[in-house]
């Protein structure tokens, strides 16, 4: 078995696949690499090949029709040999050195009777053009280098969430969730991160700023203007957390867990209330209403708590008074934490 299993969901990603690739190798024989080639038309299947052949038994390429993002990241769950499990997209890199720390740490935990269920280190938004770098960090919230549950958590403030960036995940424990992410779906991360949080049990906070995040090219998934495009998708992701976390919130048994799912969704909601308020369609505003109403039918007390918590009071001020200070409020959040 494998001590990392890597997946990097691939569709045209020719002119940045192989960086990616070149810094996940000097994790060596501890991790596979797993290139799922999602249909690409262009040479993105050749160049996994070439790696498949130059790194055996470390890289493999996998080629499939195309699914999406989350198409690819099922079909790398489905592969993974390794006992945990990272996603890195192909426009995207690690930092060495942060890299061989977390082995480091994934590797004591292998050795231990009760292997850790998910370990979170930090982010960077490796924005085009902005020479001082915003760094995702949680060390304010979580303890370090130590094992601990949720219930040993700070509350971290609205803004502050765990990405899909954040995490490496037991392989064990995506299964047992049932993670199935939508296929041929845009923002299905959220899925990822979301699902398996009730499974888990017990999490390491490596302090190391491991994932650069690549952002800023205009035909980027989550460039506001593809967001607004795709809004659809933006809304099908929102609409299956709100049923999942309908079924599952009364059985959570750590109310911080529970507490931070809310908010977790809190943000999901606020971006789709959001961006349908920015693109200014009434198409896009009537998306919205059927939104806050859905989660009004479908389950009350979740609906009160997020729709009297700070955002869901923000989202849905009347008039466009209110729909001005929604997209103030999000701007400033943009310059807070450095995203789109």
């Amino acid at each position: 078995m494998k001590l990392l299993s890597i997946a990097i969901p691939s569709y045209n990603s020719q002119d940045y696949l192989a960086n990616c690739i070149e810094s996940l190798l000097p994790g060596g024989d501890d991790v596979e690499i797993l290139v799922v080639n999602d249909g690409s038309k262009d040479d993105t299947a050749k160049i996994a090949d070439e790696y498949e052949a130059k790194y055996p038994g470390i890289v493999r390429a996998i080629h499939q029709e195309n699914a999406g993002h989350g198409g690819a990241v099922n079909t790398g769950i489905k592969n993974a040999t390794g006992l945990y499990f990272k996603v890195v997209d192909s426009d995207d890199h690690v930092e060495k050195e942060a890299y061989m720390k977390l082995l480091k740490q994934l590797k004591k935990s292998a050795a231990s009777s009760s292997p850790i269920d998910l370990f979170i280190s930090n982010y960077v938004y490796d924005k085009q053009g902005v020479t001082n770098k915003t760094v995702m960090q949680y060390r304010k919230y979580m303890p370090k280098l130590t094992t601990f549950g949720w219930n040993d958590m700070k509350t971290m403030p609205t803004g502050k969430y765990i990405l899909m960036h954040s995490v490496i995940y037991r392989t064990e424990v995506l299964r047992m969730s049932g993670l199935s992410l939508p296929k041929h779906t845009f923002y299905v991360d959220n899925i990822y991160v979301f699902q398996p949080l009730p499974y888990v049990k017990t999490i390491e906070y490596v302090d190391v700023d491991f994932y650069m995040y690549f952002i800023g090219r205009e035909d980027q998934s989550v460039n506001e203007k593809v967001m607004i495009s795709r809004l659809d998708q933006q809304y099908k992701v929102t609409y299956l957390m709100i049923d999942y976390f309908k079924n599952i919130r009364k059985s959570i048994s750590s109310d911080k867990l529970r507490k931070y799912m809310y908010s977790y969704l809190t943000i999901i909601i606020t971006i789709s209330s959001v961006l349908s308020i920015k693109s200014g369609t009434e198409e896009h505003l009537q998306k919205k209403k059927e939104l806050w109403d859905y989660l009004k039918k479908t389950d009350y007390d979740m609906y009160k708590k997020i729709r009297w918590s700070f955002l869901g009071i923000g989202m849905n001020i009347p008039g466009w008074i209110g729909r001005k200070i929604a997209v103030i409020g999000y701007g400033i959040s943009q310059k807070l934490y450095g995203f789109n």
